[in-house]
């Protein structure tokens, strides 16, 4: 996956979202003339897709301490050494992901900020990934960006997309994952209209030819019924069209699916793909494609975006090479023979 760089906010850099306790702690180290060179290692909680390891390597590119060279090139301070694993990997409790050896000081209150990204990434990352095992060969796309907070609703996006989504619904999220967005007409342009076929008819005139012609139907009448009509209306430029059946009215069925195939085949429209979005997940997934359901793709949304993040815990395992831990945990850095030099 080709993917832009990350950039890192102002705020990320001052610390603004770390636990007040690290800069409490920095403070501390600042006055009393302490800072050991230490070794950190982040660990996950539970197996699942990994994610997060290029925006966390984002982040430690522009914090930890640098030296000039004689050319006037910034490089990372000899000291200084990141690992871990590459970006979509599968993981496992108690396996380091990430390993920081530098100054405690230089990276100290980022640990909230780099727990945090691998956590929320890998979460939704490893949602997306069984949502995209359930749905076999057929294409499943990231649509989750309207149940979270806009902020981070880019990275929801790329972990979509990593965890093996095909795109995503959000302009700058499908930039950050190097790939299009996906989208179709929604509801609110027939409703604007007071007609489907019209409104189609528009989004097809206005906008250019590299935006695909999917079209939701089943805003005014039956969904077949309206299909049928877009297929007439635009021919070979429709794509495909969307359904998105409220549960008011059952939600969107395999059989529902099956009928409208049919109806389309008969018509000549095969050409047209089916996509169907509401309430998916891994379990509802597997049932259309039990049943052979003719979907073209799946569209999710609350399954990815609302999944549990992956908890990640970092401890000092070593100071100045000297293996160390809290009580309860085995001195010494972990074994991570996947570990490789990041940084």
């Amino acid at each position: 996956m080709t993917t832009h760089q990350f950039d890192i906010r102002p705020s990320i850099i001052r610390g603004d979202p770390a636990d007040a306790y690290l800069h409490w702690t920095k403070e501390v180290m600042r006055l009393e003339s302490q800072n050991p060179k230490v070794l950190v290692d982040f660990v996950p909680a539970r197996e699942g897709v990994l994610c997060g390891m290029e925006e966390v390597k984002s982040l430690l590119q522009n914090v930890l301490p640098k030296q000039e060279t004689d050319s006037g090139v910034e490089l990372l301070d000899n000291e200084a050494e990141v690992w871990g694993l590459e970006e979509g990997d599968e993981i496992m409790p108690g396996e380091p992901v990430l390993r920081i050896i530098a100054n405690y000081a230089s990276f100290a209150i980022y640990e909230t900020s780099i727990c945090g990204i691998l956590s929320s990434s890998s979460g939704w990352a490893t949602a997306a990934r069984e949502c995209v095992k359930a749905a076999g060969d057929k294409t499943v796309i990231g649509y989750g960006a309207r149940h979270i907070h806009p902020n981070v609703a880019h990275i929801l996006d790329y972990a979509s997309v990593l965890g093996g989504c095909s795109s995503a619904s959000t302009i700058l999220g499908s930039r950050q994952s190097g790939r299009n967005p996906f989208g179709n007409m929604p509801h609110s342009l027939p409703l604007i209209f007071g007609d489907t076929v019209v409104a189609a008819q528009a989004f097809d005139r206005h906008l250019g030819m590299e935006i695909q012609r999917i079209v939701l139907v089943g805003t005014f009448g039956d969904e077949g019924e309206e299909a049928l009509k877009v297929s007439q209306a635009l021919r070979d430029k429709l794509r495909g069209i969307r359904i998105d059946t409220p549960s008011e009215r059952g939600g969107v069925t395999p059989t529902m699916v099956r009928e409208l195939r049919a109806r389309m085949d008969q018509m000549n429209f095969k050409h047209v793909e089916i996509y169907v979005s509401g309430g998916l997940n891994p379990t509802r997934i597997k049932e259309f494609q039990d049943l052979d359901s003719p979907v073209n793709g799946y569209l999710v949304g609350s399954y990815i975006s609302g999944a549990s993040p992956n908890d990640f815990t970092a401890d000092i395992r070593e100071i100045e090479d000297k293996a160390v831990a809290k009580r309860g945990r085995i001195p010494g850095k972990l074994d991570g023979p996947r570990l490789g030099r990041i940084i």
